[in-house]
């Protein structure tokens, strides 16, 4: 009944100071009110055996409930439930460019480049839930693997779908999955817009060049934030495809157009970064978190409702009962 009271009076609490000085005050005037008579002897005196005259104090107890109830009462004590409800007044609209060309099966990144690119964004997108996200596979070519949605779990089971597969051409075409993101953005009406393009080669295939891409992106409002995934020097990568379908590894140089990727970040108002591990791999991400920062106005509403009549009502129900007490069963004590 009484969880999450509040008191919007406390200073009424002060009052039960003077509790302790009704007491004193009442065992004063009670040895002054009562009469004493010395005799050698209460043989003459048979007693009656009433217990009244010994509670006849209860009258002065009740009333100082009664007077401790009335305080908290003054003391307006309340309960409050509050509910929130948030809106998303600076909706961020986000499209994830993923390189699946074969060199992101490389193990320089922990299972590879892929799988762990797979799982720092599944956390990326689970950590924007006020987001509109979509994914962009590309290689030799480009196609979308789901729209910008706000359904998370949708974006959240394309992402765990994507693999490396021989049905897109091969090639790195980074102006391709570029453009193909912006066209998703495009007529977005979100107040920001941004791309994150993540690459572990060098532009060697796509008919769409990334400067003319990077214009485009500019031209509609759209900022990127380039990821060149890959360590420095050397890293397991696939080299050859055996007769059964499985890759043949080898000690292959990490080649990142870092200079092209600076330029699309540069241009587009965004960032580059490069991801040698996994753990650089999540700082970005999270620096990414930081940086596109979705603005939530939160309204909270009040609903209070007082609880004061219940104390008041207690507090008459002592002093109903001491002045019934009183002119009724102690009426001849008192």
């Amino acid at each position: 009944m009484f969880e999450g009271i509040e008191f919007l009076n406390k200073a009424f609490f002060w009052l039960f100071l003077t509790l302790p000085i009704a007491v004193l005050w009442y065992v004063l005037k009670h040895k002054k009110q009562t009469a004493q008579l010395k005799i050698s002897t209460l043989k003459g005196f048979k007693a009656s055996g009433s217990l009244l005259p010994k509670f006849r104090h209860l009258l002065f107890v009740f009333r100082l409930l009664a007077l401790g109830f009335i305080i908290v009462a003054l003391a307006r004590p309340r309960t409050v439930d509050v509910s929130t409800k948030t809106k998303n007044t600076r909706g961020i609209d986000i499209v994830i460019a993923i390189d699946v060309s074969a060199s992101m099966l490389a193990k320089d990144l922990k299972p590879n480049r892929l799988e762990a690119l797979k799982d720092v964004a599944s956390e990326f997108i689970k950590g924007r839930p006020n987001d509109r996200i979509g994914i962009v596979e590309y290689a030799g070519e480009a196609y979308t693997k789901t729209p910008i949605t706000s359904d998370k779990s949708i974006v959240l089971r394309a992402l765990s779908d994507i693999k490396y597969n021989t049905i897109i051409e091969g090639g790195t075409a980074i102006g391709m999955g570029l453009a193909t993101s912006v066209n998703r953005l495009k007529d977005s009406k979100a107040k920001s817009k941004i791309i994150i393009l993540l690459t572990d080669g060098v532009n060697n295939s796509g008919t769409i060049n990334p400067k003319i891409a990077s214009e485009l992106a500019v031209e509609f409002g759209i900022k990127t934030y380039t990821i060149g995934i890959g360590s420095n020097g050397m890293a397991l990568s696939p080299v050859a495809l055996r007769p059964n379908g499985q890759f043949q590894y080898g000690r292959v140089k990490v080649e990142i157009d870092e200079v092209l990727l600076k330029e699309i970040a540069q241009t587009t108002g965004g960032e580059y970064f490069r991801a040698t591990n996994n753990k650089k791999l999540q700082e970005i991400y999270d620096e990414i978190n930081k940086l596109e920062k979705t603005d939530i106005e939160e309204f909270k509403y009040y609903n209070y409702q007082e609880k004061f009549r219940f104390f008041v009502y207690i507090a008459g129900l002592f002093l109903l009962l001491e002045f019934f007490l009183r002119f009724t069963v102690f009426r001849s004590f008192i």
